[in-house]
């Protein structure tokens, strides 16, 4: 990247650092809906039956709703599978979710989001969204667009070279809307919890440098953000407890 170009980057990201810090709501577990269909595709304000139902209920808590899509044969908007991110236990995952099931998946989300457990549900995997919802704002589109790709190549770049490096434990996927327009490119990494914002092309080796160098499991109150610099916040922290994280690690 040209030295003039690098010096605008620095001082557009500069810029808006105050607003992109502590800029996560609070949330206690990220709940993904397997998406009928990629979110570069889908329209502006996309929701289903039973999507409506989960977050209904999950809501009352701290549950966050979405739709992710990592390739993989999409759910439907009668049926879908779901895989919950917890700030206590790690992941879980229903192969099945309908609106005959929905009250009991939503009571063992309930509990894996607020109740503390010995044993972490964390095999080592890392799961990395990109929101490319595009027809909900274009920045998405574009900007996560074109970071999900970088993504892409450089993981399968990495596995290349080392087939059974940490690249390896890596699932890769897309997101739709998760607030934040204008911090596009939208990075969410779990089981970590973290959320990173202002992501380039040009970012994601180091930013994958230093999500693979992480712990692999949820991330303590007091653990050091992930990529400092791009970090909008942390699952299970209120703003207040995020701006404070950060300061304490300037």
């Amino acid at each position: 990247m040209p030295l003039s170009k690098l010096r605008a980057r620095l001082s557009s990201v500069l810029s808006t650092r105050p607003e992109l810090h502590g800029s996560v709501a609070y949330h206690r577990s990220y709940i993904l809906l397997n998406s009928p269909a990629p979110p570069m595709s889908l329209p502006a304000r996309f929701s289903t039956p039973m999507q409506k139902a989960l977050q209904l209920q999950t809501a009352r808590w701290g549950g966050m709703v979405n739709f992710a899509w990592t390739g993989m044969p999409g759910g439907s908007e009668d049926s879908t599978s779901v895989t919950a991110f917890s700030a206590l236990g790690g992941r879980i995952h229903f192969p099945t979710l309908s609106l005959s099931n929905v009250d009991e998946v939503a009571a063992a989300l309930m509990r894996h989001g607020t109740v503390p457990s010995r044993v972490l549900n964390n095999d080592g995997e890392i799961q990395m969204y990109v929101c490319t919802h595009g027809e909900r704002d274009c920045r998405c589109g574009d900007m996560g667009g074109k970071v999900f790709q970088a993504l892409r190549a450089e993981l399968d770049r990495r596995l290349l070279a080392d087939p059974d490096g940490s690249a390896k434990r890596v699932t890769l996927g897309e997101v739709s809307h998760v607030g934040g327009h204008k911090f596009a490119a939208n990075l969410l990494v779990f089981p970590q919890g973290e959320w990173l914002g202002m992501l380039t092309p040009q970012d994601v080796p180091h930013v994958l440098d230093m999500i693979l160098a992480s712990e692999r499991r949820p991330s303590s109150t007091v653990d050091a953000p992930i990529c400092p610099e791009f970090w909008r916040g942390r699952m299970g922290l209120d703003k207040e407890e995020q701006l404070s994280l950060h300061a304490a690690q300037s």
